[in-house]
């Protein structure tokens, strides 16, 4: 059997290696468990697997006499959005987000809308690992189909930008949404904003007609797409839409960092506020908050972490170098919809192409690999790596962090693969390239 992936994040596995019914149920019924029987908003991405597994949730679930409320298909950023709307004890996406097909998985939020943080997921994993209380024949729960999933969450969106003034910029987006759960709102919500758009993959599905994380590699089609329509920008999302990717203009990719970067600029540009972003992200946005006089916060890596952080200074915004921007005032969640908003947004304020915005911010390049290995030997690694680059500021308690007055380069282990990440950035490609190879190689001969 391949190895479950269990974190108080949540639960991923290869389906019938691994993420089992029996399990899946067990997992759903703990999470019940700590909802006390409450009611629990139930999503999934579009993998084919989904069915399954929503039938294993709905037993574990209804078994400690949750109401679930099911959003059927629907991003991971729409459950968060709606356990808040809904006023639930919490909620239950279905997906493995980047993950390949034969993934999926389970990712709870609690009553914030968010993902658990580490007190709540260790009180998770304390169940799955005794015993769920279930419930006797009169106190089972129930289901309830919630016909409209998505409109609060473009009403969140909508209240943060200016729609007339996008509406009358008659903006063409090439959107792909590779087949996930992006299909369902992202479409809507772009030609509600007044654009022309061109959908690639706009059935959720779930068969990817590329690799699921939106790399570089992964999204040439895309690049040539802008192009080709001359478009003014190109979104990608991953299957659960919590992240995006952004080609400008040109058919440049610009990537998932900006993505952050570019948000952070527009609001900051419009109220002053903290940001928190985490470890592994680039500089960009530290620059950004500099440059608008905001308070700018690292927490560790993780979803979890970077809203715990966020709750903690009072952020006006957060996110992830990933493509995942946080905005408190539609959810504690990564979303990619209020990406592309912002996105929209700052091109009506700034009146210049995309490619443009993007030249005016800071740059680096950010590299990054990776590197299978359990995680008990990610120590060897950073061990490792502070003993070659001894001059560097040490940064621990998240892998190891090392920083040099231009350049830095990570060691940790994920969250949710059995890999260590290795990410670098530095001025120029060169220097980032190199960083990252002599990392990978230290940490390579440090864990055979």
């Amino acid at each position: 059997m391949a190895e479950r992936i269990l974190s108080i994040s949540g639960l991923r596995g290869i389906i019938g290696d691994g993420l089992d019914p029996e399990y899946v149920t067990r997992f759903a019924a703990s999470l019940g468990t700590v909802a006390n029987g409450g009611t629990v908003v139930l999503s999934r991405d579009g993998r084919s697997t989904g069915e399954m597994l929503r039938h294993a949730v709905l037993s574990g679930l209804l078994a400690t006499g949750c109401k679930v409320l099911d959003l059927g298909i629907a991003s991971t950023p729409t459950c968060g959005v709606m356990v808040t709307a809904l006023d639930a004890a919490g909620g239950l996406q279905l997906t493995a987000s980047h993950n390949p097909i034969e993934w999926n998985g389970l990712k709870p939020f609690s009553p914030r809308g968010s993902v658990f943080d580490k007190a709540t997921g260790e009180q998770l994993l304390s169940v799955i690992n005794s015993t769920p209380r279930y419930r006797g024949w009169s106190e089972l729960g129930t289901v309830e189909i919630v016909a409209d999933p998505t409109s609060e969450h473009q009403r969140r969106v909508f209240k943060l930008v200016d729609v007339a003034a996008i509406k009358a910029r008659h903006f063409k987006v090439v959107l792909d949404c590779n087949h996930g759960s992006g299909s369902l709102l992202g479409p809507q919500l772009l030609r509600n904003l007044g654009c022309e758009v061109i959908v690639m993959g706009g059935s959720a599905d779930g068969q990817f007609e590329h690799p699921a994380e939106p790399l570089k590699e992964n999204l040439t089609t895309l690049m040539k797409a802008v192009v080709q329509h001359g478009a003014d920008v190109g979104f990608a999302q991953d299957p659960d839409a919590d992240r995006l990717a952004i080609v400008d203009n040109t058919g440049r990719y610009i990537g998932e960092e900006l993505t952050l970067a570019l948000a952070v600029d527009h609001v900051l540009s419009r109220q002053k506020g903290a940001v928190v972003v985490n470890g592994s992200t680039s500089r960009v946005t530290a620059d950004l908050a500099a440059k608008h006089g905001c308070q700018f916060h690292r927490s560790h890596v993780g979803e979890a972490n970077v809203v715990a952080k966020m709750l903690e200074v009072g952020a006006l915004i957060g996110g992830e170098g990933n493509g995942g921007v946080i905005e408190p005032h539609v959810g504690y969640v990564r979303d990619s919809f209020v990406s592309m908003a912002y996105v929209l947004d700052g091109l009506v304020v700034r009146r210049t192409p995309l490619a443009a915005w993007v030249d005016s911010l800071p740059r680096y390049t950010i590299v990054k690999d990776k590197l299978h290995c359990p995680r008990e030997r990610v120590d060897r690694a950073c061990a490792a790596l502070r003993s070659a680059y001894a001059t560097a500021t040490a940064t621990e308690g998240d892998g190891l962090r090392l920083d040099w007055p231009d350049r830095w380069v990570q060691v940790r282990a994920s969250n949710t693969e059995p890999i260590i990440r290795v990410i670098a950035e530095a001025p120029d490609d060169s220097k980032a390239k190199a960083l990252c190879a002599e990392a990978v190689e230290l940490a390579k001969q440090a864990t055979q």
